[in-house]
């Protein structure tokens, strides 16, 4: 059986109640059968709306982040066992934004994948190249440095995870890797996993780079990008429903 393809919305930090109502709302009205896997990961005070807004909708729900720790002293942090029983399905871990703002690094990431798959929640590994990085021909080397600690750490269980190739030049630019860019890197990535895994085929490989509207259904065509990662257009539903269709 030929896997869905995974549509997942990053809402980042945006988001009100009602803004988060109507949008879920038209979501729903507009989905229809569900020909993919769709997941919006929300800021976590939103987590308890959503889980009731959802409720009789194929839209999966998904977290922006996830502690490497089970419980404890973390004042702020979440752990996996909160956002399972918010219904929670996915988690990404390692955005870049996370890894450059916060300074987390490959092996806090993979510990954060290991706490979320601890749980059964499908961790979103994001992995990805600055410009710099890629002008000076490191794409491959950085983003198997990226995945390689994800394996390392998880590597039993690592047809459980899901990817995202974000490349950190093309996040909320405007500016995106051509498919036959994404396609390349996603294919460095599924021969990694198949290294690591007989299983590999059943990992979503998302593409997270400015993939819109417009672009979508040009991306989605390459044989080794199962989704996409969806920043800014996933707060518009008829953007968003646009994405869903072409992965259908």
């Amino acid at each position: 059986m030929e896997k869905k393809k995974l549509i997942a919305g990053n809402w980042k930090m945006n988001g009100s109640l009602a803004a988060n109502e109507a949008l879920v709302r038209a979501l729903a009205a507009g989905m229809g059968p569900a020909g993919c896997i769709a997941a919006v990961c929300v800021p976590a005070p939103y987590l308890a709306q959503l889980q009731a807004l959802r409720a009789g909708s194929a839209l999966e729900l998904g977290a922006q982040d996830v502690s490497a720790h089970e419980q404890g002293a973390y004042t702020g942090e979440l752990s996996a066992a909160m956002l399972k029983e918010f219904g929670v399905r996915y988690a990404i871990v390692g955005h870049s934004e996370r890894r450059q703002y916060h300074g987390e690094t490959d092996a806090l990431v993979a510990d954060k994948a290991k706490a979320a798959l601890a749980h059964g929640i499908t961790p979103i590994c994001c992995v990805g190249e600055t410009l710099a990085e890629r002008e000076a021909g490191k794409t491959e080397e950085v983003v198997k440095r990226q995945l390689a600690a994800v394996i390392h750490t998880n590597g039993h269980c690592i047809s459980e995870i899901a990817v995202a190739y974000e490349p950190v030049w093309a996040i909320g630019t405007g500016k995106t890797a051509t498919p036959e860019q994404a396609q390349q890197v996603h294919a460095v990535l599924r021969a990694q996993l198949k290294a690591a895994t007989p299983h590999a085929e059943r990992v979503h490989i998302l593409y997270g780079g400015s993939m819109n509207a417009a672009n979508a259904a040009s991306l989605l065509a390459q044989p080794d990008i199962d989704g996409g990662l969806i920043g800014g257009a996933s707060l518009k539903a008829a953007d968003f429903l646009t994405i869903i269709a072409a992965a259908r």
